[in-house]
């Protein structure tokens, strides 16, 4: 389920980039109950898209910020308590990389969801059944 840090460059070292992108990885799966669940934890993929300074802006000027997104199927994070764990864990690590270079206000997250059936995985369409089976080990896969 594809995680996409969005942030200037200088925000973060690297290493801070790769850090905070691994704990945005292990909060969606704490928050889904799927820690260590084999089907879930290599499908949370992603990436940082690191971004030149002037290109993240807000009224018109740049400005130190991060974006968190997080694409999910309909199925995911279904709950109002879900959604803002992942919200709020999500700004805490962020802000926490940053190490007093950004402030909460300043970051950003949203959770854009896939239409059932419209979830691809090595080139298989999985509805939210086919999903949920393949996370519970109770359907067989296709390889």
């Amino acid at each position: 389920m594809p995680i996409t840090l969005t942030l200037p460059e200088g925000l973060l070292s690297s290493e801070e980039q790769v850090r905070a992108f691994d704990e945005l990885t292990d909060a969606l799966l704490e928050v889904s109950g799927l820690t260590g669940n084999a089907f879930m934890t290599p499908n949370v993929i992603g990436s940082i898209n690191v971004l030149p300074k002037d290109h993240v802006r807000a009224a018109g000027k740049p400005i130190a910020a991060a974006f968190v997104e997080l694409k999910l199927p309909e199925i995911a994070l279904a709950t109002p308590e879900a959604k803002k764990a992942f919200i709020e864990k999500a700004t805490d690590i962020v802000e926490k990389a940053a190490g007093g270079r950004l402030t909460r206000e300043r970051i950003w997250s949203n959770i854009v969801y896939a239409p059932d059936g419209a979830w691809g995985i090595a080139g298989r369409s999985y509805s939210n059944a086919d999903l949920i089976g393949a996370i519970t080990g109770t359907s067989a896969q296709r390889s």
